[in-house]
């Protein structure tokens, strides 16, 4: 029997919309805790950030996570961008990035921090624990047969040939304590958009080639802006580059939904309720 398997893009701090998202699709009760089997869910990355309750957010999953392995199911995560955003304003502050300015001044993570809707509440309440969860997430997995990615970007290339390689990389840097080296992974995560376009579906058949999956999953770029709407009118993913690449991001945090998806997702045809 195929078990479920569901995937959540960007929450960015909303979690009573995400526990409310959880609990229609029926994978957690009303007191919000697991009540999901043996399914099997996957959240894409950015927690935090731009929303009211980051770190709650963070500490909802890691209890789903706990609870949904005890009852046969699993929850787990991708690293998102604002996941390295809010680490490396851990551990680095507004010390410059070497070699890294523009027009605008030198470069920091506290600097890309604030401009990109970065709470102190968030960094008020990271704790060890869960700095040592979030720095241990993989960047890349699969899921029934599709490839799960945050960005929709081609630079997961850059670390590694293969989704074990690349993980190993990202995993060893974000261990250490080179800035250099974690800039170049928040940098090469905020790009996006290669998979959009006339040469998107080469370059999403090559990426499915070089890491494996039938079909690529990813948040970070909100479908909204794909599809030229509000985001209050969004109500599915967006199917795309010749039905190769799923993005589920639905911008909850400028007033989008909050999309729980069960994969293989396809779209409804027009007969359908």
């Amino acid at each position: 029997m195929d078990v479920p398997t569901y995937v959540v893009g960007d929450v960015h701090g909303h979690r009573e919309e995400l526990a409310d998202a959880l609990r229609v699709s029926k994978l957690v009760d009303e007191d919000g805790n697991w009540s999901g089997g043996q399914a099997r869910l996957w959240f894409l990355g950015d927690f935090v950030d731009r929303g009211p309750d980051g770190i709650g957010v963070i500490n909802l999953v890691m209890r789903l996570q706990g609870q949904a392995a005890e009852a046969g199911g699993a929850v787990d995560t991708l690293l998102g961008n604002h996941e390295i955003l809010l680490l490396g304003m851990h551990h680095f502050g507004d010390t410059v990035v070497p070699d890294e300015t523009d027009g605008f001044g030198p470069r920091s993570f506290a600097r890309s921090w604030l401009i990109n809707g970065g709470r102190p509440e968030d960094q008020d309440e990271l704790t060890d624990e869960h700095i040592e969860w979030l720095s241990t997430r993989p960047l890349v997995s699969h899921a029934a047969d599709h490839l799960l990615l945050h960005s929709d970007t081609f630079e997961y290339l850059e670390w590694g040939d293969d989704p074990e390689e690349i993980n190993e990389v990202v995993a060893e840097i974000l261990a250490g304590d080179d800035l250099g080296q974690w800039w170049d992974v928040w940098r090469r995560m905020t790009t996006r958009y290669a998979f959009r376009g006339p040469e998107g579906p080469g370059a999403a058949a090559e990426l499915l080639l070089r890491l494996g999956g039938e079909r690529i999953v990813h948040g970070h770029s909100v479908i909204a802006d794909q599809l030229g709407i509000h985001p209050r009118e969004v109500e599915e993913p967006v199917l795309y580059a010749d039905g190769m690449v799923l993005g589920i991001d639905a911008g909850l945090f400028v007033g989008g939904p909050c999309l729980v998806v069960e994969l293989p997702w396809e779209p409804k045809k027009p007969s359908d309720s």
